[in-house]
């Protein structure tokens, strides 16, 4: 059976197809984690996505093992028969005599098993110790030890090479599993990871080189909005602008139309998220704002699990005080219609004096005084379990942010996934991401980064760093990203207060922007949709199987490395100047009749046109260079292939190039 590659690619051209002949008749993929159909975190993201490029490949060949919970099973799968009579065999034997390999077929399959995180390492280990014919993988998302290393406050990235590993996991408790880790690295035929930065991280902690880097995709057809993204976005904020005029209720004494929207998501890691940079940066943004006579306002969301015990009282209470001054002013708008339409009926002009009389009056009054609040709208919109020592209430109250009508920063952290049926702020994550004007991810440590990666495929800019995966991925590939609204704030060179002021610096400089600049960045950030989808980034995949199959299996297949294996595409800088206002007003075009800003200069003489300003990117777009692929060894007379591969390409992890600067928390070093 033949593998043919065909990708639709609708803004990389110039992408080469893979035209070599692949059998995959008789190979089998086995991929296991604990996170199939099993929502923990991002690995769940990556197999789900990855999926339907994965079966395009294998078919009926790919198999996907997770652990079972009733949860999974009645929301994510679908209770089918084997489709093979093999795989019933080994099913029906798996449930009488217990658990064995796939030895059932009458012809035995060349069986590739990649593993995702120690959780599933353990399988690998004994696959390899019980000497069975499988290629195995083995992916690490995040080392286990570089987590906790850097959720306990050290200067991780500048000590990699200096850390006795034993005895860090030994003192945190974690021996076993790191050894579990470690071992499951070691084992496998072909070792990969996420990132760059995670692949140092992994060379030091677990003393393997990974073979090969494999980026987090995403599959960007489900997020596509084509021209619709930017309507997308409007309605989005409008239910976003509902939530926050009933949390404001009393204090609603800014414009909703110069109020901008930031966010951050994802697990709750203080430090390692980068919520404590982001804290910092926003109360010194507040302070430019307000010396600054700045009329925008910024709302800054925390979107970051926690324990809870319900939702707040006053919190709520503010959307029923909306809801409430939403019913009156349609009741008063039905009564005031009604007399109208009478009037006119009868051929007169009405009397605005009778239009409404003084029910209507004392209906408005009571609303009105309804609205009425002595206190501040609150920042946490649930009850917090420990909120004397949560670190980001504590943060608030240090920096003073309280949402007062003096401040031009509000903030509001809400301690709990989003949902579409909360009483809340009844949105999903991906609506209020769509409305929401910037995603800001400082993170010291992520290996990876979904949330940026999201925000750029539904065209919303984000603010990453040097030292997570994707900022990473985005430096290698664009040539200008803060041009495309990708900021990449610098925590690898910086002390953590440098660090801090140059967020200061990106998110001031966002707030200075017209709408209409914002609307080009969009398209731009947009645009970039391609480079995170997994028909572009499931070739490292493809190619790591092809490694472990020239390992394990040097007789019937081979691979021959390629010295400059994850280079790609590299997106040249826009072909008009980045729209930020602190470089030139020159790359906007015309501004709209109600927007009150300058029109003179050359401004005015500008022509802008999206179209075309895209099609002179994708013509700059250059060829990437790609991993060899693995082909089938001939089988004619028992020939043996002698290339095999044990070596990973020389080029495909990078180090850094100078010292890393000490990181430091606000105000002292991290230690």
């Amino acid at each position: 059976m033949p593998l043919s590659r065909t990708l639709s690619m609708s803004s990389l051209p110039g992408l080469e197809d893979w035209e070599d002949e692949f059998d995959l008749e008789n190979t089998v993929l086995f991929e296991v984690a604990w996170e199939v159909a099993n929502k923990v975190g991002g690995i769940y993201t990556v197999l789900q996505t990855k999926a339907k490029v994965t079966g395009d490949e294998w078919g009926d060949n790919y198999y996907l093992v997770g652990p079972y919970t009733e949860q999974g099973v009645r929301t994510q799968v679908e209770l089918l028969e084997p489709p093979t009579p093999a795989l019933k065999r080994t099913l029906d034997s798996m449930n009488s005599k217990g658990c064995k390999f796939l030895a059932q077929n009458e012809e035995k399959p060349h069986v590739v098993a990649h593993f995702h995180e120690w959780l599933a390492g353990i399988g690998l280990c004994l696959c390899r110790a019980r000497r069975l014919p499988v290629a195995t993988i083995f992916t690490t998302h995040a080392t286990l030890l570089g987590r906790y290393l850097c959720a306990g406050a050290v200067d991780f990235y500048n000590n990699l090479e200096n850390f006795n590993v034993d005895k860090e996991a030994g003192e945190r408790q974690i021996y076993h599993r790191y050894c579990m880790e470690r071992a499951a690295a070691h084992c496998a035929h072909v070792f990969t990871t996420v990132s760059q930065i995670t692949a140092i991280e992994a060379q030091h902690l677990l003393k393997r080189k990974p073979d090969i880097v494999t980026p987090n995709g995403l599959n960007v057809k489900k997020f596509s909005a084509m021209h619709e993204f930017q309507n997308l976005h409007a309605q989005s904020k409008a239910r976003i602008q509902e939530f926050v005029r009933g949390h404001f209720y009393g204090h609603l004494d800014f414009n909703l139309d110069k109020t901008l929207y930031f966010f951050i998501a994802g697990r709750y890691e203080f430090s390692n998220k980068g919520a404590d940079v982001f804290l910092e940066a926003l109360a010194r943004l507040n302070y430019l704002l307000r010396v600054n006579g700045s009329e925008q306002t910024v709302v800054a969301f925390f979107i970051m699990p926690a324990r809870t015990n319900n939702f707040n009282v006053e919190t709520l209470k503010g959307q029923a005080v909306r809801k409430q001054l939403w019913d009156t002013a349609n009741t008063v708008k039905e009564k005031f219609g009604r007399k109208l339409y009478e009037s006119l009926l009868v051929g007169s002009l009405p009397d605005m004096n009778k239009m409404l009389d003084k029910e209507d009056f004392t209906m408005m009054k009571r609303a009105i005084f309804a609205t009425q609040r002595q206190s501040f709208p609150p920042v946490c919109t649930h009850n917090m379990l420990d909120d004397s020592s949560d670190p980001i209430l504590t943060t608030i109250r240090r920096i003073g942010l309280f949402n007062s009508s003096a401040d031009r920063v509000k903030v509001i952290f809400h301690p709990e996934f989003l949902s579409s049926t909360s009483p809340l702020l009844p949105v999903d994550y991906e609506e209020f991401v769509r409305g929401c004007h910037l995603g800001v991810f400082p993170s010291y440590y992520e290996p990876w980064g979904y949330t940026p990666a999201e925000c750029t495929v539904m065209g919303i800019p984000s603010i990453s760093t040097n030292l997570s995966g994707f900022g990473c991925f985005m430096e290698e590939h664009i040539a200008d990203p803060s041009a495309y609204g990708i900021y990449i704030l610098d925590r690898r060179f910086r002390s953590l207060d440098d660090s801090c002021s140059q967020l200061t610096s990106f998110l001031y400089s966002f707030c200075q922007q017209s709408r209409r600049q914002r609307i080009i960045q969009r398209n731009r950030t947009e645009r970039l949709s391609d480079l995170l989808d997994w028909k572009y980034l499931g070739r490292y995949y493809m190619s790591a199987r092809h490694m472990a199959l020239a390992k394990a299996f040097p007789d019937h297949f081979t691979y021959e490395p390629h010295e400059d294996a994850t280079q790609g595409y590299r997106y040249p800088r826009p072909a008009s100047v980045p729209p930020s206002p602190s470089l030139s007003r020159h790359s906007s075009p015309h501004q709209s009749e109600d927007e009150e800003e300058p029109r003179d200069g050359p401004l005015e003489e500008e022509r802008y046109d999206e179209d075309e300003e895209a099609a002179k990117d994708r013509r700059n777009i250059r060829a990437p260079e790609w991993p060899r692929r693995a082909s089938c060894a001939s089988s004619a007379g028992g020939s043996k292939r002698s290339n095999s591969v044990d070596t990973a390409p020389s080029s495909s992890i990078s180090t850094p190039s100078e010292p890393l600067s000490p990181a430091s928390s606000l105000g002292e070093e991290r230690n």
